[in-house]
């Protein structure tokens, strides 16, 4: 059975306790607050990617020799990319904003796209590449993309699936108490912050860190060594 956003924001109003359950029904301006407090929401998502449990897998980008910045559209995060080159797919290596912009390197090397970061933008987020690509090579983007604003009669489980659907019941219940200055219901309340920390289970940040020196035999040479040599590293 089909869940359209028009009976999600529904029965929000009916839980955020604004509208009364059997004794009231939701006016036609309700509905239309109620659908732009929803996407509303779901903007948010880009921003609140912690509690966004779902990832896409964009193999559409394609490197453009000497390019270094590409526009994303519609993507909030990157977790893991990684280039075509002939028939094998190679790992690139994720940058802090700082070193990739801080340090000193020689702007005009061009080979194979080693390393990576990212800015957020408008609409997506600006990726770069370095060194600077030497052919077209095709990115395979693994990260989290911005939920497509809705309509009263999107099906909503073509989009969510029914656990994540419920957790957006309470969350739009809450936007809609805070819009009228009303307090949402502390039991309800309490279930929203379980579902959240459901879903911050369901897709933990990823704290794992990688150790790089002479003692670890995997020593990190860097871009002074990369703007020299023309090979591959063992």
């Amino acid at each position: 059975m089909a869940t359209t956003a028009q009976e999600l924001v529904t029965r929000s109003w009916y839980l955020s306790g604004i509208v009364a359950r059997n004794l009231q029904g939701v006016s036609g301006d309700q509905l239309t607050n109620g659908l732009n407090l929803l996407n509303d929401l779901l903007n948010f998502k880009q921003v609140e990617t912690e509690l966004l449990p779902y990832y896409s897998y964009d193999e559409t980008v394609s490197c453009v020799v000497g390019q270094e910045k590409y526009f994303i559209e519609g993507c909030a995060n990157i977790a893991e990319l990684s280039f075509d080159l002939n028939s094998i797919r190679y790992k690139m290596t994720y940058v802090h904003n700082d070193n990739y912009f801080g340090q000193t390197r020689l702007n005009t090397l061009t080979t194979l796209p080693f390393t990576y970061t990212f800015i957020r933008a408008t609409g997506g987020l600006d990726l770069y590449l370095y060194p600077l690509p030497q052919s077209n090579y095709n990115l395979n983007i693994y990260g989290q993309f911005y939920l497509e604003n809705v309509t009263a009669q999107t099906d909503l489980e073509t989009v969510f699936d029914k656990a994540y659907i419920e957790y957006l019941r309470y969350a739009l219940a809450q936007y809609m108490c805070s819009e009228y200055g009303i307090i949402f219901n502390p039991q309800s309340q309490k279930i929203l912050e379980q579902y959240k920390r459901k879903l911050l289970y369901m897709s933990p940040p990823d704290v794992t860190t990688d150790k790089m020196g002479m003692d670890q035999g995997t020593a990190s040479n860097g871009w002074t060594f990369i703007q020299f040599f023309n090979g591959w590293v063992p």
